[in-house]
């Protein structure tokens, strides 16, 4: 049997989505982000482009007849934004040595810290070597065309081992996720709560919506173009704020409702129906995956509602493992986001940096277990029977 070949290509349409699909999917783990249909609306809506300084360099791993065997979305980097896993000081110091540390290959979800597999390899007896053989092929694209280095960021665990022990090197960050311990509703969930905590969060509830606020759930065919614009307005609020420049188009919310609508739902809180704030979460098959939000009007603890406690509420209602809220934010611990290590995986062409880079994640990698370590101290679980409950 001839060995498979790898190609790039410079635009999803270029490979079929059944193909495209074939490898990404997970039976029970369905991950929206790394779906044909999301990452060809971040395409087609301009959101990625040379313009971006994200230029699309995907790799297909085919078998000679042509059959797709393994894919991941990568990018042409010219800068480090929208990645979410930092490595500006990177840049800094190669570029000080005399190096010129962009462009890069970046494997990744454009604008999206959502954990999930890189190296999508079809499932089936080779899944492994063809992921394994997906890896080799980006290094090899970076030494032949004179890139600095190769990210795949948010990888899984699994992947962070495997291809760690083939010569990537791991960097271990974190985020905040909710763990569904089989709560049949919020108060079950409240019941495993300190006394303390649990007042704190109901207090929080009552206050967000105390100015006469309702909350609404829209999802699927009913998503219309209307509440794509309101929700745009949201996200260009947020977006100028915490950015500058926002990511996504307006254009890139219509292309998600035309062709994922099932996966999306809109949280808006209403005043006499107007809505005056929203958040967008995507449904994957185990988890509810928070994205953006917004408001107009500014009322205390109303992020809290509408991103992490209606986001508590859906995943139990609707038996969903976990819920992920995005990136960074300690203040999720309070609300029952606990730490969870987040995994990507590094190549450096030039061997010197390289081992420097290697030492500096050592380091990294321990520093960021014993803030995990202390950060589980303040969960806000309870550890035994309540004193005023005894």
């Amino acid at each position: 049997m001839s060995a498979p070949n790898l190609r790039v290509i410079p635009a999803i349409a270029d490979v079929p989505a059944a193909a495209w699909n074939r490898c990404a999917d997970e039976p029970g783990a369905y991950n929206p982000f790394t779906s044909h249909a999301f990452l060809k609306a971040l395409e087609d809506a301009r959101c990625v482009s040379g313009r971006s300084g994200w230029r699309p360099q995907h790799l297909i791993l085919e078998a000679k007849g042509g059959e797709v065997l393994a894919v991941a979305p990568a990018y042409l980097k010219a800068h480090s934004q929208g990645e979410y896993i930092f490595d500006h000081g990177w840049a800094e110091a190669y570029e000080r040595a005399g190096g010129s540390y962009y462009p890069k290959l970046q494997i990744a979800v454009p604008f999206t810290p959502v954990p999930g597999r890189r190296f999508l390899a079809a499932p089936g007896p080779m899944q492994q070597e063809h992921e394994r053989l997906l890896a080799a092929g980006a290094i090899e694209v970076v030494k032949r065309s004179g890139l600095s280095s190769l990210h795949a960021t948010f990888a899984t665990d699994g992947e962070a081992e495997r291809l760690g022990n083939a010569g990537l090197l791991q960097r271990v960050t974190q985020q905040y996720h909710w763990k569904n311990e089989g709560y049949g509703s919020f108060d079950d969930f409240l019941a495993a709560l300190s006394s303390r905590k649990r007042k704190t969060m109901r207090k929080e509830r009552e206050t967000a919506l105390s100015a006469g606020l309702t909350v609404r759930h829209v999802t699927g065919r009913d998503i219309t173009e209307a509440h794509w614009d309101t929700f745009f307005g949201f996200y260009m609020d947020t977006g100028s704020r915490k950015w500058g420049r926002p990511y996504l188009t307006r254009n890139f919310f219509s292309l998600l409702g035309a062709t994922m609508a099932d996966q999306c739902l809109l949280f808006f809180a209403e005043r006499d129906g107007r809505p005056i704030a929203g958040a967008l979460n995507m449904i994957g098959g185990d988890c509810l995956y928070g994205r953006y939000w917004g408001c107009v009007e500014h009322h205390p603890c109303l992020h809290f509602e509408l991103c992490y406690y209606q986001a508590i509420e859906f995943a139990i209602r609707h038996k969903l493992p976990r819920v992920e809220a995005g990136a960074q934010g300690e203040h999720k611990l309070a609300r029952g986001y606990l730490p969870v290590p987040t995994y990507s995986l590094h190549w450096i062409a030039d061997p010197s940096f390289r081992r420097a880079v290697d030492r500096f994640l050592v380091e990294e990698r321990a520093h960021m277990a014993e803030q995990r370590d202390l950060l589980a101290e303040y969960a806000p679980f309870r550890r035994t029977v309540d004193a005023a409950e005894a």
